[in-house]
């Protein structure tokens, strides 16, 4: 394929992307230079491209790979590594005490406020605090999954205004 038919059909098949891009970016500006980094990657490697092949698909890979990869350096560039010494934590403990009564009777509120819960709520709710998956208590009630996960939500919901008051 010469490079004109290689620029006409890419023309031809850009406009696509722009969706595409303020979809992944959610920001117009971020999408304009995300669209541009795409095109001039696909004409930078335009000997990759096979023809016959489907070009929009090799544009979306073109423009999702390079938003990982930006994503990802962005990321990175933002992680902070602490390496200062914790020193100052060592005495910490002693300047607050432990107070195992008050915090039992926070677990007994707790307690009491899930099995007051109506039961549809609380079975779901006790079966995925136990560790069981969202699909593993929809086959043991037999219900369906997102009523499942509906009902452990509104649980939450329903405990946490409980232990507010």
């Amino acid at each position: 394929m010469s490079t004109l038919e290689f620029n006409q059909l890419l023309v031809n098949n850009a406009e696509f992307l722009k969706p595409f891009a303020i979809t992944l970016t959610r920001d117009t500006e971020a999408a304009k230079d995300l669209f541009q980094e795409t095109l001039y990657r696909a004409l930078a490697n335009k000997d990759k491209y096979n023809v016959g092949t489907n070009i929009k698909a090799w544009l979306y890979t073109i423009m999702r790979n390079i938003f990982i990869n930006n994503y990802r350096r962005k990321v990175k560039k933002y992680t902070i590594f602490d390496a200062t010494p914790n020193d100052f934590l060592l005495n910490l403990n002693q300047v607050s005490v432990a107070n195992a009564a008050e915090s039992n009777l926070r677990i007994k509120d707790i307690q009491h406020a899930i099995h007051n819960l109506p039961e549809i709520f609380r079975n779901p709710f006790l079966l995925y605090f136990d560790g069981f998956k969202y699909h593993e208590i929809a086959e043991m009630i037999d219900e369906p999954l997102g009523t499942i996960k509906s009902r452990i939500h509104f649980a939450r919901k329903l405990l946490k205004a409980q232990i507010e008051k």
